[in-house]
């Protein structure tokens, strides 16, 4: 049997979108506190009953936390802009290496605006 994980990790980051127009709110430096829903997929051990243990998902992700949260963004190699979408993608190759059944990230910015990411189109078959 084949089941999905889905843990969710929280952490507090400033940052600002610089390659919006003058006067878009988002050009703005502000912050979020930003909700990252990890999920991974594999086979049911039969004896222990779950696919991993959510403390693996949240170790897997704690270097990355240590290096987002109540951080400015901007300032973090390869996040000078720091969309949601570039933030996924700047997680995804990180995460990945140390969870390879990573299947999907959703970042979520607020209660109403998130971005969900399945990884690169190569690894996807």
């Amino acid at each position: 049997m084949r089941a999905r994980l889905v843990k969710d990790i929280r952490f507090e980051a400033s940052h600002r979108l610089p390659n919006l127009p003058d006067g878009h709110k988002c050009a703005r430096l502000h912050g979020h506190s930003y909700k990252i829903s990890v999920e991974v997929e594999g086979e049911v051990d039969p004896v222990s009953g779950w696919v991993m243990d959510y403390a693996e998902i949240a170790e897997a992700f704690r270097p990355l936390r240590e290096q987002l949260d109540h951080h400015y963004l901007n300032e973090i190699e390869g996040l000078e802009n720091p969309t949601s979408e570039n933030l996924a993608a700047w997680i995804w190759p990180r995460l990945h290496e140390r969870l390879p059944q990573l299947r999907r990230l959703t970042i979520e910015e607020t209660g109403t605006a998130r971005c969900v990411y399945e990884g690169p189109t190569a690894e996807r078959s």
